[in-house]
């Protein structure tokens, strides 16, 4: 492996420093405002709607959204935007038009509870334990890219990174809880877009300008013209028939992993819950969709930049895509995921040297940060007291969540041993969605638009839905079929989804439903409209309303696909 060491200066280490001082005291600042377990685990929902929607935002951009995303830019180029324009902002629109006036009308803690008021315990037990051993592997991924970056720029060795990168996200969650994450990540994200921007302006100055990079890429003499229109998308689903590409795209990561993902999973939904109205929580996603749609500018681009202008990656790129890639990253020294970092050393002086490392870290202790604030809270509440210790005090609570947090920081040290084990992170956390968000989300969407459905079928489509994608993963892993890019996580999440809606279907016709009273603000049909609004309050302008708001997203959205298609 070739070392990628940046050359930094001390005008870089003291940018870094002062950003480590200003993470630590937001947590040592919101520690204050914290006395009971609402508070720590939920901020006590007291947020206001353009910081939790940049804090759901940037909980999202961590290791494997900017390096991931960059490297894929690398491989494919503008196929990867699909991971956003089709991945993320219509779910993210969805979440905050129609689920999350259950989420916070219901004034649940948690998705998984949210599963027990709608299903009862069997699929929250599943629910709870299946995300909770997600986000400690997530969690284990982001921690595996920072220790691996602190590594390979500074030089310290792995261990010693992993350790010091799980102590200072620790300590800060530890201090301020749900609070101090989000802030955090508020300020995280405009470090994040500090470091990426200038990269991206200069490496683009450096090939050209845009009608530079785009000659380059077209005679790049790999995939060529194939890079510079995100339709039909086939390099990145695995599929050669531009119309089965499309629908693998469209179905499989935008609907049932992409919806799976952005509307159960608790790590995004948790920021939307700490907003301080039901008004405020709805407009929670759908803010954080338009600096969504535009992050592909300063993540994907800068990678297409590096592969066509670092020497180092257009050599590999040429090697794998004659070759492949063991071959490639044998002569060369480097991979798709070291595409950011080069572009990084070959670009950026010292100073914004510093910012682009210090915006490296922030995004990798966002993401880290934002797995272990939701694992703390679903451990607390859903599985301490609900099924270990009943009834004690707030203040025992409260104690839990803190240690919760510690063992989950030491746990992600080793799981993030496990995610060195894979050679494509991006593959690995797409299977683990598969497994976990594509069945969760068939069971929500039935269960919260058909009241008929019951509380035996929630748990048997869950279970049956998480194996039958573990068994797809099992046939592909085994050479029985071969699907390559993102092909083989597209349809474990389909089937996963298609199994769980037909189990859930035949058990319901055998089993008993829960009453109609008792699915009020959880069932669409059964849930007066005024739930969903905050009476107390005053009729927001037009351009504070959920779905008006939504609306504009949607037509960026499709005009963004359009002109990049």
């Amino acid at each position: 492996m070739e070392d990628i060491r940046l050359d930094a200066q001390w005008i870089d280490y003291l940018l870094i420093a002062i950003y480590f001082v200003f993470v630590l005291g937001i947590g040592w600042f919101a520690k204050r405002g914290i006395s009971s377990s609402i508070e720590f685990l939920l901020s006590g929902r007291s947020l206001p709607a353009w910081v939790t929607a940049l804090a759901f935002v940037s909980a999202n951009l961590g290791a494997v959204e900017i390096m991931g995303m960059s490297a894929t830019g690398a491989q494919y180029g503008m196929p990867t935007m699909h991971y956003f324009w089709i991945g993320a902002v219509p779910a993210m629109l969805f979440l905050g038009v129609v689920m999350m006036p259950f989420y916070y009308g219901s004034k649940v803690r948690s998705v998984p509870e949210f599963m027990r008021r709608r299903f009862g315990t069997g699929a929250h037990l599943v629910n709870a334990l299946s995300f909770a051993v997600a986000q400690i592997l997530i969690a284990g991924v982001n921690l595996f890219l920072l220790g691996t970056i602190v590594n390979r720029l500074l030089g310290w060795p792995l261990w010693i990174a992993l350790v010091v990168a799980a102590a200072i996200v620790l300590s800060y969650i530890t201090l301020g809880g749900l609070t101090a994450a989000i802030y955090n990540e508020v300020l995280q994200f405009f470090v994040i877009v500090a470091a990426l921007l200038p990269l991206t302006i200069i490496g683009l100055n450096r090939v050209g300008g845009w009608d530079g990079l785009v000659a380059k890429v077209s005679n790049d003499g790999m995939l060529g013209a194939e890079q510079l229109s995100s339709w039909p998308g086939e390099q990145l689903s695995g599929f050669s028939n531009p119309v089965l590409s499309v629908v693998g795209i469209v179905f499989g990561l935008g609907f049932v992993l992409s919806f799976g993902y952005w509307t159960t999973n608790f790590v995004e939904v948790q920021r939307a819950m700490a907003s301080k109205s039901i008004n405020a929580a709805r407009l929670t996603p759908i803010l954080g969709a338009f600096p969504k749609m535009l992050i592909p500018f300063i993540v994907i681009i800068p990678g297409m930049i590096s592969a066509v202008l670092v020497t180092q990656m257009t050599k590999f790129k040429q090697i794998a895509s004659s070759v492949d890639e063991v071959t490639a990253q044998s002569q060369t020294g480097v991979t798709y995921n070291d595409a950011l970092l080069l572009l990084m050393r070959e670009v950026l002086p010292n100073g914004l040297l510093g910012v682009a490392i210090a915006g490296l870290l922030a995004a990798f202790m966002a993401g880290m940060a934002a797995n272990i604030s939701a694992f703390n809270t679903v451990f607390s509440y859903d599985l301490w007291q609900q099924y270990v210790v009943k009834d004690r005090d707030d203040a025992y609570y409260l104690k839990v969540g803190r240690y919760a947090t510690v063992g989950a920081c030491i746990v992600a040290i080793f799981t993030a041993l496990i995610a060195g084990n894979f050679a494509n992170l991006m593959d690995y956390l797409q299977t683990l969605f598969g497994f976990f968000n594509a069945p969760l989300f068939a069971t929500f969407i039935l269960g919260m638009f058909w009241k008929r459905m019951s509380p035996t079928a929630g748990w048997v489509g869950l279970v049956g839905g998480t194996l039958s994608a573990v068994a797809v993963f099992v046939l592909s892993e085994t050479g029985v079929f071969d699907l390559p890019g993102q092909g083989a996580a597209f349809l474990a999440a389909s089937t996963a989804f298609v199994v769980d809606i037909v189990l859930s279907v035949i058990v319901t016709f055998r089993t008993a439903p829960k009453p109609a009273h008792e699915l009020r603000g959880l069932v669409y049909s059964e849930t007066p409209k005024t739930d969903f609004e905050d009476l107390s309050e005053p009729k927001p302008p037009m351009w504070k309303r959920p779905v008006p708001v939504a609306g504009v997203a949607l037509v960026l959205v499709i005009i963004l696909n359009v002109v990049f298609g």
